[in-house]
């Protein structure tokens, strides 16, 4: 079963992660090109997911957390 994204910074911190990064970082950018693409992917994930089970994490947010660290790591 495919997760909904649910934002719960609320529950563990007072300030927002939004006022805590500059809006200039270049992670910024990089979030203004990688969203529109998955969500173009999101009927494609909609797709492969089971209706039935547990709710995952929804694969966006893996995606996300990954373009970061394989950048990182293809910089050596």
């Amino acid at each position: 079963m495919r997760g909904k994204p649910q934002r719960q910074e609320t529950m563990f911190s007072y300030v927002s992660i939004e006022d805590l990064i500059p809006s200039d970082h270049p992670l910024r950018a990089m979030r203004r090109l990688v969203d529109p693409m998955l969500a173009e992917l999101s009927p494609r994930f909609d797709a492969i997911y089971s209706r039935d089970g547990r709710p995952s994490i929804p694969p966006e947010y893996l995606l996300r957390a990954s373009g970061p660290t394989r950048a990182a790591l293809d910089c050596d």
